[in-house]
């Protein structure tokens, strides 16, 4: 009897991982659930602000913000930015509960930062989710940035810590609020765990979504007063300043 077909479709599939991509459910043919065409369609982040990912119609600048008053955080890190389809994939993994379209987004996430890392890119010390407010994670039964962090934490092997960064009080949802809103709704909003030691430490903080960088600038001052050296955000997508394409 001859076997050799079978075990050349065996070795096939072994070496090439049949995934449908989870955009137009074609054959993906890649090592994550993602198309050639549809990873091309995504809106990737090209020219932006070295500091905060603002997206500016040139590469290699600074923005007018960060030139006038410097973040607390060193750098911030996205591959896309805020618009059609990823805004429908991240809602759809923060609102509907699809978690394998945000297994996606961490995994090219995290292939972006591994590209980083060998170019210049500083490696962090240890990944800090933002955490939910207890009523919204009640609501939505999960946090997507501690999802997130631990989808990253281990595709990059740094430690992931969840109980770390706390959220100390109810605030209203910032979406609804203007820059100065968001800033004002966030005064007093995070603590650090009582036995946080952070002297010294490089953290990345994670995130879904940046918008103005209010509570990256929150996370980022309550670290830098704990101690830690360097701070760098590490999110899926960058929005636009209103009404910039």
């Amino acid at each position: 009897m001859n076997c050799q077909p079978w075990l050349k479709t065996l070795v096939y599939k072994c070496i090439n991982i049949e995934h449908s991509c989870l955009l137009c459910s074609e054959l993906a043919e890649q090592h994550y659930p993602l198309c050639v065409a549809c990873e091309h369609e995504l809106p990737w982040l090209d020219e932006h602000c070295l500091r905060c990912a603002l997206p500016l119609p040139m590469a290699g600048l600074i923005c007018a913000q960060c030139s006038r008053r410097p973040p607390a955080f060193d750098q911030v890190i996205a591959p896309w930015h805020y618009g059609f389809p990823l805004d429908t994939l991240i809602s759809r993994f923060k609102h509907n509960g699809q978690w394998p379209l945000g297994r996606l987004m961490a995994e090219m996430l995290g292939l972006q930062l591994h590209h980083r890392y060998l170019d210049d890119l500083a490696r962090p010390d240890l990944l800090l989710p933002v955490p939910l407010a207890r009523r919204r994670l009640r609501e939505r039964g999960f946090n997507q940035a501690g999802m997130l962090g631990r989808w990253l934490s281990k595709a990059l092997a740094i430690e992931c810590d969840e109980q770390l960064l706390l959220r100390t009080r109810e605030t209203p949802a910032q979406q609804s609020l203007n820059a100065q809103a968001r800033q004002r709704n966030l005064r007093r909003a995070f603590a650090l765990a009582s036995a946080a030691s952070l002297k010294g430490s490089h953290v990345a903080v994670v995130d879904d979504v940046l918008t103005t960088g209010a509570t990256a600038q929150a996370v980022a001052q309550l670290l830098r007063e704990a101690g830690a050296r360097r701070v760098d955000v590490y999110c899926l997508a960058r929005t636009a300043k209103p009404g910039q394409a």
